[in-house]
This record gives structure tokens, C-alpha cells and sequence, in this order.
């Protein structure tokens, strides 16, 4: 019955988000009815100190990078940097490369580091107006980004800075370059596939006489500034996030070290505040990294930004506010999911499973697809299961570089179910609805888990690590 319970409440939020409805509101109903079902005493224990302790917790740690992104994607759009990029790549690779272009564009964004939250924000204004270009329907922009950001680059290719590789490194020892040929392959399978369907979306659709679509929500704004920017110009603001959050990354731990305290000037005795560093130092990068973004647009087109900043930034904010409570409402969902007894038994059934690879990878994707969340799932997977996955190694004999690969890969597959934060987020920015852009989320999420298994297979007929 407990795991009923479990089954029911995700099956009620994931069919709430696909109709349309606030997740913000049926996220704690969801949650909060679980917990009634399971044991009544517990609902507001439960909705104060584990629903909204992590919903709190997400927004005092995400929230300005959530801004900060969503300022920065609209100066971009503002500033005629998005329409003078689309110029040159259309110049460059054609009205029919559009989806790759997108595809490399986040892909390059995630791998140098640039939070997945912040690549759709930065990413959406040019993307619009390339497919609004090359006449592709917009329902497709979604499936596009996802390839780009929440696929090969975030957990795939050896190196990616994305928390879902770095979080197996504390339990298995391993770095985040572990398994660099399992890894490459998975990611060049994901790339393959994965534009292959996308194209074949973009065809059928191109045949059918379906263009980029009429009264759409959340349309960028059209440039008005006269002459457009010269593309190394516009393209500059992206890169400098990307190459300065790399920068900030190694710096502030040597600066700060591995914690920080300072007392604060006020009228009586004060507690001093101590800070981990090692917790936020990647938050604080991106957030730096955002800044340098920003200033970079104003510097270079405070003209044309200027008559519109109030309007421009006022929306954006908006968004970044409604886009964190989502993600931040399924955060809270999935710790009170994660703390009923029904989750226990999910994830005691998933012991059963005799393949130690296989074991791992059903149950880190599992239990992401619970949670909504990739790093949760996996953190909760590692968290119960490291020690038996280690003795699983040894016994026979699989190096835990490929146990690491396998762990982050699988976190990114089933995650992505339509209550996932990031979906959400996603279809929020864009302006489009589970109904119309989610089958090609999902299409990729297939995809994205079906690598984890061709890359179990590669390493049992081949050896390759």
C-alpha cells in the first residue's frame, strides 16, 4: 500500500503538469496527500519542516542564478546579439542546420560549465529567432534545447563541471574524467540519435505545411536598434560566461578556502556566520560569471538596451520567479517523497535486479524518475546503495571509473518525466505546454537512457574504459 501511495501521488503531478497546471500549487498537494494516505499526524510536520525547508533552501541557493540567467537571455534579446548570431549561423551552416546549431550552442554552454537553468535562458532568444527564420515550428525549440543541455554534455562526455558528474566522484573516488571512452561513445550515440529524430520531426512537420507557428506565448521582443552587432561582438557575452565561471571555479576556494565566517554589525551580541565554501563556491561562480555576462552587453550595446532595461529586466525577473518556484515546488516534492516508506520499498525491490551495471542504472534513473531530480535521484541511489555498488565492483571485477560513468548517465535518463524542474522550467521560458513540446522531451529522455545500456554493453563486448 505504501508504495501505491508513492505511485499515486507521482501519477497525480505528473498528470497536473502535463494538463497544465501550476506545479507551485500541486506539487505540496501531491506531496501532503501522500503523506495524509500514509500516516495523517505527519502532514504539517512534514509540509514545514521537509516540504518547505527544501523548497526554502533551493530558492535561497538557485534564485540568483535563476535572475541573473534570465537578465542575462533578455539582453541578449534586447541588445540584437541573439538575430546578429542567428545572421551568422544561418551565413554559416544554412536555414537547414538550425536544430544543430541550437544543439551545439547548449552543448558548448553546459561543458564549459554554465548551469543547465541559465543555458535555457541564454540559449531561448536566438533559438526563437532562428527557427522563426528557418521556418521551423517552434513546439520543437523544447526537444532542441534538451538535446544540447540535459544529455551528452551534462553527464556523458568525460569532464562536464555538471554536478550530475561530480556527485559519484565522493562515493566511488573516482574524477570527473572517469570512463573517458564509455563516456564519449554514450555521448556520440546521444548526439547521433538524437538529431536524427529531431530532423525527422522537422521534415514531417516541413511537409505537412507547418511553419513556426502563429499566437505563441513568450515571443522575444524584435530588435529595433538599426544595425546589428558583428557576430564575434554578440557571440563574446556567451563566451566570457562560459570561459569566467571556469575561472571563478578555481578561485574561490583559493581565495576563501573551505569555509568562510564574519560577524554581522549589529546592536548586541551576534552569532558569527560561518560559511562552506566547498557547498556554493559553483554557485558563486556562475552567479560571477552571469555579472561579467551582463556588464559585457552593456558595455557593447547599452544604446539599443537602454529605452527598454526597465520593461526588459522587469519581465525577466518575472520569469526567473516563476520559473525557480516551480523547480523549487518539485525539490520539496521529491524530499517528502523520499522520506515515505513506499520510496523504501521501491528502492529495496531494485536490489533484486543480478547484473551489478544494470543494478545501478535502473535504480539511479528510478529513483531520479521518483524524485524529479537527477542529482536527487542519484545522491539518494549513492547515498543508500555506494557501498553495496563498491562490493559489487570488486566481486567482479568492473572498474568503479565505469560504475561512475553508468551512475551519471543513468541520473539524466528517466529524470526528465513532466514533473521534472527543469522540464518545467523549460516550457515555462519558452512559452510552450507539455501538450505541445513535451513527446519530443521525452523522445530524447528515451534515448538518453537507452545510451546508458549501449554503454553497459560496450564495456561487457569490448573492456573499454
Amino acid at each position: 500500500m505504501s508504495f501505491l501511495i508513492v505511485l499515486a501521488a507521482l501519477a497525480f503531478l505528473m498528470f497536473a503538469a502535463y494538463r497544465g497546471h501550476s506545479v507551485i500549487l500541486f506539487a505540496p498537494i501531491a506531496a501532503l496527500g501522500a503523506v495524509l494516505l500514509t500516516d495523517p499526524s505527519l502532514v504539517a510536520p512534514m509540509f514545514t519542516g521537509l516540504f518547505m525547508a527544501k523548497m526554502v533552501g533551493f530558492l535561497k541557493l538557485y534564485f540568483p542564478v535563476f535572475m541573473l540567467g534570465a537578465v542575462f537571455g533578455k539582453l541578449i534579446e534586447l541588445s540584437g546579439f541573439s538575430k546578429s548570431i542567428v545572421a551568422a549561423t544561418i551565413g554559416l551552416l544554412g536555414r537547414s542546420r538550425a536544430m544543430l546549431s541550437i544543439v551545439l550552442v547548449c552543448a558548448l554552454l553546459t561543458y564549459g560549465g554554465v548551469s543547465l537553468f541559465v543555458v535555457v535562458f541564454a540559449v531561448y532568444p536566438f533559438a526563437a529567432e532562428l527557427f522563426r527564420q528557418a521556418d521551423i515550428p517552434k513546439r520543437l525549440i523544447p526537444g532542441t534545447i534538451a538535446l544540447g543541455a540535459f544529455t551528452f554534455t551534462m553527464d556523458s562526455l568525460p569532464g562536464t563541471p555538471q554536478i550530475q558528474n561530480i556527485i559519484p566522484t565522493s562515493f566511488f573516488g573516482t574524477t570527473a574524467w572517469a570512463a573517458p571512452w564509455l563516456g564519449t561513445l554514450g555521448g556520440v550515440f546521444i548526439l547521433i540519435v538524437g538529431m536524427s529524430y529531431l530532423e525527422w520531426r522537422r521534415r514531417k512537420a516541413a511537409r505537412a505545411g507547418e511553419g513556426y507557428g502563429q499566437n505563441l506565448v513568450n515571443e522575444p521582443a524584435p530588435f529595433e536598434g538599426g544595425k546589428l552587432a558583428n557576430p564575434i561582438i554578440a557571440i563574446l557575452p556567451l563566451l566570457l560566461v562560459g570561459v569566467t565561471n571556469k575561472i571563478f571555479t578555481d578561485l574561490i576556494p583559493r581565495l576563501y578556502g573551505a569555509t568562510t565566517s564574519f560577524t554581522p554589525a549589529v546592536v548586541g551580541k551576534a552569532e558569527p556566520v560561518v560559511q562552506q565554501v566547498s557547498r556554493v563556491a559553483g554557485i558563486w561562480a556562475v552567479e560571477g560569471a552571469l555579472l561579467v555576462g551582463i556588464v559585457c552587453v552593456l558595455v557593447f550595446a547599452w544604446r539599443p538596451v537602454r529605452q527598454r532595461f526597465a520593461a526588459g529586466s522587469q519581465a525577466a525577473v518575472g520569469g526567473a520567479l516563476l520559473a525557480s518556484m516551480n523547480t523549487a515546488s518539485e525539490y520539496g516534492f521529491g524530499a517528502v517523497i523520499a522520506a515515505l516508506p513506499g520510496f523504501r520499498v521501491v528502492a529495496d525491490a531494485l536490489h533484486a535486479i543480478p547484473n551489478p551495471l544494470v543494478n545501478e542504472a535502473v535504480t539511479v534513473t528510478a529513483l531520479a524518475g521518483v524524485t524529479g531530480s537527477a542529482s536527487g535521484g542519484m545522491s539518494i541511489a549513492l547515498g543508500a546503495m555506494a557501498d553495496t555498488f563498491v562490493a559489487n565492483a570488486h566481486a567482479a571485477g568492473i572498474p568503479l571509473e565505469v560504475f561512475h560513468r553508468v551512475a551519471a548517465m543513468a541520473s539524466g535518463g528517466m529524470d526528465t518525466l513532466p514533473h521534472n524542474g527543469a522540464v518545467i522550467t523549460l516550457l515555462a521560458v519558452t512559452g510552450l505546454t507539455h501538450r505541445q513540446s513535451y513527446k519530443d522531451i521525452f523522445a530524447i529522455t528515451i534515448i538518453k537512457t537507452l545510451a546508458v545500456f549501449v554503454v553497459i554493453a560496450l564495456y561487457y563486448t569490448t573492456g573499454l574504459v
